[in-house]
């Protein structure tokens, strides 16, 4: 249940998230945009940020977050403030997963971690209208790293977030499960490079665990557009 928007720009696609935006607030009086992190969404964030609509009334939160200090160079929850909370964007809110970290990160203070930002993302006017993903060309997104501890919790758990650890990334990561994005209104699902568009083309074939992006394209509950750059 998906669609391709091929040569995509970020501002294309700026636009487009921006008029989703604006048909929730009109239908419930707010919305609520998950985005990702990394190096990629910098441009589109730049883009979005200047767009006219009623920020004030747009709940943001990260789809994924690093277990790190927020004003540590690999926090998302940074590049977002930096990036998208500027200009007309700088009226929305956002929800952050954590204030401060346990001393040590382990599977028990993890999940004590997830449980208290569940708590916080109850606050939230479920559900979320639109998630913007990524991918990496082993396949993941959100912080759905194949074969990492905590993935199996992640693709099945009741709660908004879980844990994972990943082997082939930094940092211990706190990820929106697959439920979760599963129940988001619509699925974004930016991609750029021929690398990654051959990793697109293979999840495609069929669902595999081993490609945790190949369970968001093989779902018929919530629509994906994939913009392919």
């Amino acid at each position: 249940m998906h669609s391709e928007h091929l040569q995509a720009t970020p501002a294309a696609l700026a636009h487009a998230l921006a008029d989703e935006l604006r048909q929730a607030i009109a239908a419930r009086g707010q919305a609520v945009l998950a985005v990702s992190g990394g190096k990629s969404p910098i441009a589109l964030f730049e883009q979005l940020r200047v767009l006219p609509l009623d920020w004030h009334h747009v709940h943001l939160l990260l789809v994924d977050e690093r277990c790190v200090p927020h004003d540590h160079a690999d926090s998302n929850t940074a590049l977002v403030r930096q990036h998208l909370l500027q200009d007309a964007a700088a009226a929305a809110t956002l929800l952050c997963f954590f204030d401060a970290l346990p001393a040590q990160l382990n599977p028990a203070t993890l999940g004590t971690l997830v449980q208290q930002a569940n708590q916080r993302l109850a606050a939230l006017p479920w559900p979320i209208d639109v998630a913007v993903l990524g991918m990496g060309e082993d396949g993941h997104t959100a912080s759905l790293f194949p074969g990492a501890p905590g993935l199996e919790t992640a693709l099945r758990s009741n709660g908004p977030l879980a844990w994972v650890t990943p082997a082939t990334a930094p940092h211990a990561r706190l990820s929106l499960t697959l439920p979760a994005l599963l129940s988001c209104r619509s699925l974004v699902l930016s991609i750029a490079g021929d690398a990654k568009r051959a990793v697109y083309r293979q999840a495609l074939k069929n669902p595999d665990p081993a490609l945790p992006v190949s369970l968001v394209l093989h779902q018929h509950l919530t629509p994906v557009s994939v913009w392919i750059a």
